[in-house]
């Protein structure tokens, strides 16, 4: 049995991700902030809680600790946590906002990475999936017939940047571990909100997140997808 971590994984697109992959017989961890949160949404459907805050060192290295001792390893890490930070005009941004944004969605990836490598090296195919968006892509925020087109959030669409090099810079350093980029599109979450008006069900949001957590080992790497296939950077 194939074991998948989720950060953010008590609500939203975690939360969906989480209950998909148990129907298809994974074993599913989900890492909440908040622990007791965390068992309440696991038991509701069938997976197990550890928790972790993305933006604490100390947190997520007790996460992999735990996760050691009970599985040993991790075929399937699902980087989801993230904020938005406001939808902000780039006037208005300060850098308090930015650190901020920063340290949970681009930081905090390197946090799990850094803590679930050796994790992931003890899986005979280990697969890291990180949650990005169209947002982060420069072609569609330049091209004026996209929504991404429309949304001006300095903040948030750099920090979803970051998290697609990463995605490419990790993939070129360890070609051992498939790692990809899923774009959800905006879905009705905490985190999209009101900010757009093509929302669409989180569980149609998930499709290539799921897509790329369960590739085979001719699957790709070093990728950025949405629900109809390669995105463009």
């Amino acid at each position: 049995m194939r074991v998948v971590f989720i950060t953010g994984g008590n609500k939203g697109l975690g939360y969906e991700a989480a209950k998909q992959l148990v129907t298809k017989g994974y074993k599913v961890y989900i890492g909440s902030r908040d622990l007791v949160r965390g068992k309440e949404t696991a038991q509701t459907i069938g997976a197990y809680a550890i928790q972790v805050d993305v933006t604490d060192e100390i947190s997520v290295q007790k996460a992999a600790d735990r996760l050691n001792q009970i599985e040993g390893k991790v075929d399937i890490l699902i980087n989801n946590a993230g904020i938005s930070g406001g939808f902000n005009p780039p006037r208005d941004i300060t850098v308090e906002t930015m650190t901020a944004v920063y340290n949970t969605n681009v930081f905090g990836i390197v946090r799990m990475m850094r803590h679930f490598i050796p994790l992931l090296e003890q899986s005979a195919q280990p697969v890291v999936v990180n949650v990005s968006s169209g947002l982060g892509s420069f072609d569609m925020v330049t091209n004026p017939e996209t929504m991404e087109s429309k949304v001006n959030s300095l903040a948030y669409c750099s920090s979803k940047s970051a998290v697609n090099m990463l995605t490419l810079q990790y993939a070129k350093g360890l070609p051992h571990i498939q790692i990809n980029s899923a774009d959800p599109g905006a879905t009705n979450t905490d985190l999209v909100g009101d900010a757009s008006n093509n929302a669409k069900p989180a569980s149609e949001g998930i499709i290539p997140i799921i897509r790329l957590a369960t590739i085979d080992a001719n699957g790709p790497t070093g990728t950025f997808e949405n629900q109809h296939g390669t995105m463009s950077w």
